[in-house]
């Protein structure tokens, strides 16, 4: 995923060194996570249609069903004394995860789970009133 991450980083026209700092990070972030999760979606378990809008439109539910299992997952580990990060770097790289996990074709690889203790707990951020957030009819 790295070699891929630095090359999408060179078509972008990114300067070298902040090509090799961020490929580093991202390296870092994945190798020192005590635990890593990868979330597929398996579309030959869905429905098939004949036509695009509705086939589309059952990708679509089985990435959000993917979605609610990662914050499924993440509510779970909080409540654990986990610390979690969700991060979708595997779908930039969908193929390479595949071969390097020995997974199915079918099962593309859609957000990855970092999980561990966290060393420091950050202090919650500020949110907005529900007023500004929320219409209600």
């Amino acid at each position: 995923m790295a070699e891929e991450f630095q090359h999408d980083l060179e078509k972008d026209n990114t300067a070298s060194g902040e090509i090799e700092k961020r490929v580093s990070k991202s390296r870092e972030r994945v190798t020192n996570a005590p635990v890593v999760i990868i979330l597929c979606v398996d579309m030959s378990e869905m429905d098939a249609y004949p036509d695009e809008h509705r086939q589309r439109a059952e990708y679509i539910i089985a990435t959000q069903s993917a979605a609610n299992a990662g914050i499924q997952l993440l509510l779970a580990a909080h409540a654990e004394g986990l610390g979690g990060v969700w991060v979708c770097s595997p779908m930039f790289a969908q193929e390479t995860v595949q071969t390097a996990l020995n997974i199915s074709a079918t099962w593309e690889p859609q957000a990855m789970f970092l999980l561990g203790y966290p060393v420091v707990v950050p202090e919650a951020r500020a949110r907005k009133p529900i007023e500004e957030i929320v219409k209600t009819i």
